[in-house]
């Protein structure tokens, strides 16, 4: 059995210089995503839509290669993406919000509905970590998913 939600998130945010449909597609295709955060993936970009994050030789040290599934709860391009992902009986949801600026795009992430305490933590410091590597590639065209 699943144990309940607790009630703390992971919050990051991160103003990225490009158009809100650029940097909605590299959160919400699956060309996007492996452009610079996975390999492999797949996404379904509408209600009810599949999605797998897969990482392949990901990490400081290239020890992470794993499946993640889900499924997408929301996807109102280029406005939000909303998704829910994790092993079953350990999935949180994910939304993803992405607000015009001037000279580019604010994207604002929020995981919730964690299970364990441990999650929250690695999630959050891992999502600072997925922001600051979309910015670099969407800005910049740097991708370090590669081999």
């Amino acid at each position: 059995m699943a144990e309940p939600p607790i009630t703390l998130e992971a919050k990051q945010s991160v103003f990225v210089r490009a158009p809100r449909e650029k940097v909605y597609d590299a959160f919400a295709t699956a060309e996007g995503l492996d452009g610079w955060f996975t390999r492999g993936s797949r996404i379904d970009a509408q209600p009810g839509g599949a999605l797998l994050f897969r990482w392949v030789d990901w990490g400081a040290e290239r020890e992470i290669t794993a499946d993640v599934p889900g499924r997408v709860k929301e996807a109102k391009r280029p406005e939000r993406l909303v998704f829910e992902w994790g092993e079953p009986g350990n999935e949180s949801t994910v939304e993803i919000v992405f607000e015009p600026r001037d000279g580019g795009t604010l994207v604002k992430l929020r995981e919730f509905g964690f299970r364990k305490i441990e999650n929250v933590v690695e999630n959050a410091g891992g999502w600072g970590e997925a922001l600051t590597l979309a910015k670099f590639w969407l800005e910049h065209g740097i991708a370090t998913n590669t081999r």
